[in-house]
C-alpha cells in the first residue's frame, strides 16, 4: 500500500508474496476459529507496536473489524506514544475498542513496590522520580554471555548502570513479569464476557527465542503470526495498510520506565539480523553464508548461533504444558 518496498528486506529468502500470506493467514485463522476454537470473535492487547497491530489487521482480514475487540492496557511506565500509535490502528481498522488502566491494580498486588525494592539493593537512594531498565551486554562483546545490568536516571537526569545480583535480576524481573500477567486477565476477561478467542501476537524471534512471559504474553488461543520472522512482519503490515508511524517505530519492550529496545534487553542484534542468523541456523547454511548477509564475521556469527540456542533452552520450560501423571 505504497509502503512497502521501505520494509522489505534485503535478504531474498525472507521475501514474502505478501498477498498470499495474508490470505492463507486469514483463511487459517477463520478456518481455526470454526472448528477448534468454536469462538466467534478474537480479543487481542494492543500496544502500538508492529506485532499486535499486524494481528489486528490479519484478525479484521479474517473476521471483520465486528468480531475483533482491542484492549489498551497502560499502566504508570507505559509510553503514552503506546496508546496514541494503538488508537490510530484501531481507527485505521474500524476495531472497537477500551482502555483499562492496570495501574492501580498493579500497584494493589505490590508490582512497582516490589521492584523498587530489589532495584535499592543495588542503588540504595532509589525512589519516587527515578526510572530504570534492565539491559543486557551484548553476546558478541562479552564473549557469548549474556551479562544484565540494570539502567538507572536520578530525578537530576543523571545515568548510572549497575551490575546486579542473581537476586535483584530475578526479583526485578518477578515484579515486572506482573504486568504481562495483568494484561492477560484483562484479555480473558473480555474474550469470555463476548465468547471470543485470545489472540496472542509473538512473532518467530520472540516465539522461538522465549521473549514472553509464561502465563502472561505467552498465553493466548491462537498465535498467528509465531511462523513470521519480524522483517516478514512489516512485509505484511505493510500491505495491509498498518500506518507508517507504526511500521518507523523501533521494536520496544514499553516495559520499564525508562525507553528500552528490544536488542537492549533480549536479542543479540538489531532484528534484521536476527531474522538472518535465525534462518541460517534453521536452513542448515554455514557461517561463512551468514556473515556475509549480515556484515559479522563467521565466528561473530557462531557466537549469536550459541545465544539462540541457549535461549532455545530456556523457552522449553515457557513453552511447555504442566506436568500431570494422567
Amino acid at each position: 500500500m505504497g509502503h512497502q518496498s521501505n520494509h522489505i528486506p534485503s535478504f531474498a529468502p525472507l521475501i514474502l508474496d505478501a498477498k498470499a500470506e495474508i490470505e492463507a493467514t486469514a483463511n487459517w485463522l477463520r478456518e481455526r476459529l470454526r472448528t477448534d476454537l468454536r469462538k466467534r470473535g478474537l480479543v487481542l492487547g494492543l500496544s502500538g507496536g508492529i506485532d499486535s497491530s499486524l494481528c489486528a489487521a490479519l484478525a479484521v482480514e479474517a473476521l471483520g473489524a465486528k468480531n475483533v475487540f482491542g484492549v489498551f492496557m497502560p499502566e504508570n511506565d507505559s509510553d503514552p506514544e503506546s496508546l496514541r500509535l494503538g488508537q490510530k490502528l484501531a481507527a485505521r481498522f474500524g476495531i472497537e475498542t477500551i482502555i483499562e488502566d492496570i495501574g492501580p491494580a498493579l500497584a494493589a498486588a505490590g508490582c512497582y513496590e516490589r521492584r523498587d525494592g530489589f532495584i535499592r539493593e543495588a542503588v540504595p537512594e532509589y525512589g519516587p522520580g527515578w526510572s530504570s531498565k534492565i539491559v543486557f551486554d551484548n553476546p558478541l562483546t562479552s564473549g557469548g554471555y549474556n551479562i544484565s545490568s540494570l539502567v538507572v536516571r536520578a530525578p537530576d537526569g543523571e545515568m548510572q548502570k549497575v551490575r546486579l545480583s542473581a537476586k535483584a535480576y530475578l526479583g526485578i524481573v518477578a515484579a515486572t513479569n506482573m504486568k504481562q500477567r495483568t494484561r492477560k486477565q484483562i484479555e480473558y476477561y473480555h474474550a469470555d464476557r463476548l465468547n471470543f478467542a485470545v489472540l496472542g501476537t509473538p512473532n518467530r524471534l520472540e516465539y522461538d527465542q522465549g521473549f514472553f512471559v509464561k502465563n502472561g504474553d505467552g498465553a493466548a488461543d491462537i498465535k498467528p503470526i509465531a511462523h513470521l520472522y519480524k522483517s516478514q512482519v512489516f512485509q505484511l503490515a505493510a500491505e495491509l495498510g498498518v500506518p507508517e508511524e507504526i511500521l518507523s517505530r523501533p521494536p520496544t519492550t514499553d516495559t520499564y520506565s525508562l525507553p528500552q529496545t528490544q536488542e537492549e534487553f533480549y536479542f543479540a542484534l538489531p532484528y534484521q539480523k536476527m531474522d538472518i542468523c535465525l534462518f541460517g541456523l534453521e536452513s542448515d547454511l554455514s557461517s561463512q553464508e551468514v556473515a556475509g548477509a549480515v556484515g559479522l564475521s563467521p565466528k561473530q556469527v557462531d557466537l549469536v548461533w550459541q545465544d539462540i540456542k541457549a535461549k532455545r533452552k530456556v523457552a522449553r520450560y515457557l513453552h511447555a504444558a504442566p506436568l500431570t501423571r494422567l
